[in-house]
């Protein structure tokens, strides 16, 4: 996936996003070893972590022990995200970019709109604002939303992998949620496309792969010129 015609390539910046139980980090890891295969640099990281800093806010947000009675507000939910959001894209994610390396990302921006948004409730104006501190308006050239019905998802989920999120929140609040990325894969799609993630999983690799190809494979998009450069 080059860049033809530029003197300094930047690298893409792929997220794969969704409601939980899509596979998201599998077929982050599917696509990322794909692109190494043929040649690409590509770095893997999530949301949230992939820093020292935002792998401790990721201990505080999802952790279901040592917990109070009381639930987290959501607001204080969006602030954290995004305090780990920031973190990430200072620190590994512009670089990288502009050094010429793709970056795939295991969640991003999207998911604090679907969860803390429609989810949750949290104005969308708000966690906007929120959202475009946090990245300083860097936005992906293509994001994957895996969709999947929610009792479909939270099934996949094994004990070890439920987080405070599967937990404390009921069947609604996760409809509310994956209803919000399809809202969002909606509204924008030149950079969100939805992939049926019910489908096996070497199906929904090779869906991903040939979106990525399709999409980012042959030049620069148009809506290139219209993104913040790091």
């Amino acid at each position: 996936m080059s860049r033809p015609g530029t003197a300094a390539s930047r690298g893409w910046f792929i997220t794969i996003d969704g409601p939980d139980g899509g596979g998201k980090t599998t077929q982050a890891e599917r696509l990322v070893a794909h692109l190494r295969a043929g040649g690409q640099d590509v770095h893997l990281t999530r949301e949230p972590g992939g820093t020292w800093l935002g792998e401790r806010i990721r201990e505080v947000l999802l952790a279901r022990t040592q917990r109070s009675a009381a639930a987290s507000d959501p607001t204080t939910d969006a602030f954290l995200f995004n305090a780990a959001r920031r973190q990430l894209v200072e620190e590994v994610i512009r670089p990288t970019l502009a050094a010429g390396t793709t970056v795939v990302c295991a969640r991003f921006a999207d998911s604090t709109l679907a969860y803390q948004g429609h989810g949750a409730g949290v104005p969308l104006a708000t966690l906007r604002t929120l959202a475009d501190t946090a990245t300083g308006g860097l936005q992906p050239d293509l994001t994957i939303v895996l969709d999947l019905p929610v009792e479909v998802g939270l099934a996949r989920k094994t004990p070890e992998d439920v987080t405070r999120f599967e937990a404390e929140f009921d069947l609604a609040f996760h409809r509310r949620v994956r209803d919000g990325f399809l809202a969002i894969a909606a509204a924008e799609p030149e950079r969100v496309v939805v992939v049926d993630a019910t489908a096996p999983e070497a199906d929904v690799a090779a869906e991903i792969v040939a979106l990525v190809h399709r999409r980012l494979g042959n030049g620069e998009p148009e809506r290139l010129a219209q993104r913040t450069t790091p």
